[in-house]
């Protein structure tokens, strides 16, 4: 399910989205062309759950890592992995971030897009404190933003195109909700069967959570449409 666009315009300029989108698009345009290389600039900007919350008694050398752990919460929501990976990521912040940055305003947008990315990190490196894998893009912040739209617009219809249907609009609550099982689902099974599809799933659904918990501290007194429960 891919989705296209929503009903739902607004008179302001996501100027914070769009300056997003081109951050994520340099970040990765450095990575192809950069000193450093794609695969270094993963493996030194992106997060491993290991050096932040693992046994670092592993490694003979803590000192191997020339970035912070902590800064790789951040640095690693800006890189990605393929075209695929960013444009899919992009297209999903296009779509429902510029209407979250009109009700929030541009700079609780902000903080509450990498607020999100960062607890979406942390919930991966819980449930696999060992791993050594890097972890990077921006889909954790973005499930943020998927949680709190579903929180404020659950009625809101969204275009999407649908394998064996086509184009079609659905409520965003249908929506998001089928991302939300289908990432739950997929987590479930990586975790029975102890093998990864090199998706971070529980990030994904970290990120999800903690928008759809946080939008109500970053703008509890402001005017939101339909809830879920009206």
């Amino acid at each position: 399910m891919i989705p296209l666009a929503d009903d739902n315009p607004h008179r302001t300029l996501p100027v914070v989205t769009v300056l997003l989108i081109a951050l994520c698009g340099l970040a990765f345009l450095w990575q192809l062309q950069g000193p450093w290389g794609f695969e270094a600039s993963v493996g030194l900007l992106g997060f491993i759950p290991v050096r932040l919350l693992g046994d670092m008694s592993v490694y003979a050398d803590a000192g191997d890592f020339p970035t912070e752990a902590w800064a790789t919460l951040l640095t690693s929501m800006f890189l990605h992995g393929s075209v695929a990976h960013i444009g899919g990521n992009m297209l999903y912040l296009w779509v429902f971030g510029d209407n979250l940055e009109a009700v929030l305003g541009r700079v609780r947008f902000v903080l509450f897009y990498l607020l999100c990315g960062v607890l979406a990190a942390l919930t991966e490196g819980i449930l696999a404190p060992q791993s050594e894998i890097p972890m990077v893009g921006a889909s954790g912040a973005i499930s943020g933003v998927l949680g709190a739209y579903l929180v404020l617009f659950p009625r809101q219809r969204v275009t999407v195109a649908l394998p064996y249907v086509g184009i079609t609009e659905l409520p965003a609550l249908v929506v998001l909700g089928m991302w939300f099982v289908y990432q739950f689902v997929y987590a479930l099974a990586e975790a029975q069967s102890g093998a990864s599809a090199g998706i971070a799933f529980g990030a994904h659904l970290g990120g999800f959570i903690a928008g759809a918990v946080l939008v109500w501290f970053f703008g509890p007194n402001l005017r939101r449409g339909p809830k879920l429960w009206e």
